[in-house]
């Protein structure tokens, strides 16, 4: 018997290490294939609203920094839900760390999911070469309902209602695909996996992203019902379409300047259009008026300490060279006088004269491309029309070209934000009109500036020369007095 019971022991504990060898063999398989690891505080809701971010664009830090401004918009709108980001090992983490320490978010470090339809992106659209780590959203397990946000949307009001809604739930922005710019899910690790097997045997992906992958899961979702909320706070099982007003495009709303959208509350408003027309780009304004929603709660919880110092730097540089071209003397333009005009080179004076407009260009969009994204518009555009300034008194004093019509493009500039920020529109269209109004008058006045700039140019190069040849008495013009 005790040999017995010494073989039943030796054989438990057999037992015994091979579950724990194939308990740390799965796990490190999920690890590999799903969650590495979480930081932040513990789940403390039964619900979360989830975002994503991954590295690899141009935009990654416009995009962490628009998680943070609308991850605590939620806390604005009073949303009870735990705060989820899912991020790729490759964040950095000192932004990892601002967003648990200071947001108050748990961060889900991932690996990113394999793309096997990346040769179906091309050009622009690469950048979506990794938006299906959104898949990891079904193995936040620890929750009843995710919310699944992309960074682009603007909370209105709260939402926490959308915590009702069944296994899967999303809004048809275009008529026949529904946006996964917002979706309610049902974490569930077996559905992950069902979704990993699709990935692997290629299921059809109509646009090579999430969008097109997740339509392809749930292809009968606009024949789905429409989900209303239930008033004993019950949840739903299924499927369902959302309300348009959970997902308001944003071009929609500059057709009146206001919102009117009957079927559902006004609460979430998204930004899918072209990337340089998202709402935190200091240029969206007065173009996109509601640029300003987004910086206004920037403003409120962020604050612009990152790009203080950068916009600092940019002022002192335009003033130094304000300073520099009206103290020194133009010397460059010197070179290119000749005694003869007939022996001018005429491949010299076209240089020159290419030179000076692409000049002119670059005075105006320097600037542009200097200014920190993210600043606020107000002060990107004080930045940019105030370096545009100091530019074009540079190309005045190299090229020694008239004031008035080197700057009558800024004049026209400034001239246009007042068109497009005169706040008494009764709508998009009449706004629309008044802008397209307002070039049409200014084209006359900017081609006839252009005009005397080259002419202006070419008598430059046709004037008498500072320096004289050797042997011949320097002739003292009235033009050179100036110098």
């Amino acid at each position: 018997m005790a040999a017995v019971a010494e073989r039943r022991r030796l054989l438990a504990a057999v037992l015994l290490l091979i579950l724990a060898t194939t308990t740390a063999a799965a796990a490190a398989g999920g690890e590999r294939r799903g969650l590495a690891r979480v930081e932040g505080p513990a789940a403390r809701h039964r619900h979360a609203y989830a975002a994503m971010m991954y590295m690899g664009t141009p935009r990654d830090y416009e995009f962490y920094v628009a998680v943070r401004v609308m991850m605590r918009s939620l806390t604005r709108v009073r949303a009870d839900a735990d705060r989820v980001l899912i991020a790729s090992a490759d964040v950095p983490r000192d932004w990892v760390r601002a967003m648990t320490e200071e947001d108050g978010m748990r961060v889900v470090i991932v690996e990113n999911l394999r793309n096997p339809y990346e040769s179906n992106l091309g050009g622009i659209n690469r950048r979506f070469k990794l938006t299906l780590n959104k898949l990891y959203a079904w193995t936040l397990v620890d929750y009843e309902r995710v919310v699944m946000i992309d960074s682009d949307n603007i909370f209105l009001q709260n939402t926490d209602e959308l915590f009702q809604c069944g296994q899967f739930c999303a809004v048809f922005i275009n008529p026949c695909y529904f946006h996964t710019g917002l979706f309610v899910l049902q974490p569930s690790m077996d559905v992950f996996k069902s979704m990993l097997h699709d990935l692997e045997i290629g299921r059809e992906n109509s646009d090579g992203a999430d969008q097109g992958f997740l339509v392809g899961c749930y292809p009968d979702l606009l024949d789905r019902p429409m989900f209303h909320p239930p008033e004993n706070g019950t949840k739903l099982n299924g499927t369902y379409r959302l309300p348009l007003g959970y997902q308001m495009d944003a071009s929609y709303y500059y057709l009146k300047l206001h919102w009117h959208v009957p079927c559902g509350p006004n609460s979430v408003i998204t930004f899918p259009s072209a990337p340089w027309f998202k709402p935190w780009y200091w240029w969206s304004w007065p173009i996109l008026p509601l640029g300003l929603s987004w910086h206004k709660q920037r403003w409120d919880d962020l604050g612009y300490a990152a790009e203080i110092p950068v916009i600092l730097m940019e002022v002192l540089m335009y003033i130094v060279i304000i300073a520099v071209t009206r103290l020194a003397r133009p010397g460059m333009t010197k070179l290119c006088y000749n005694r003869r005009p007939e022996k001018q080179n005429a491949l010299v004076q076209w240089l020159i004269k290419m030179a000076a407009i692409v000049a002119m260009v670059a005075a105006y969009s320097i600037p542009f491309f200097v200014i920190p994204r993210t600043v606020h518009p107000i002060m990107g555009w004080s930045i940019y029309l105030f370096g545009a300034l100091a530019l074009s008194v540079l190309v005045i004093n190299v090229f020694l070209l008239p004031p008035l019509d080197v700057l009558t493009t800024w004049f026209a500039i400034v001239g246009m934000l007042f068109v497009m920020a005169f706040p008494w529109y009764h709508g998009g269209v009449v706004r629309v009109l008044a802008i397209f109004g307002y070039a049409f008058c200014s084209a006359p006045f900017l081609w006839a500036s252009l005009v005397r700039m080259m002419d202006s140019v070419q008598t430059m190069l046709e004037r008498d020369p500072f320096f004289p040849r050797l042997g011949e008495p320097a002739q003292e013009t009235e033009f050179s007095k100036l110098y």
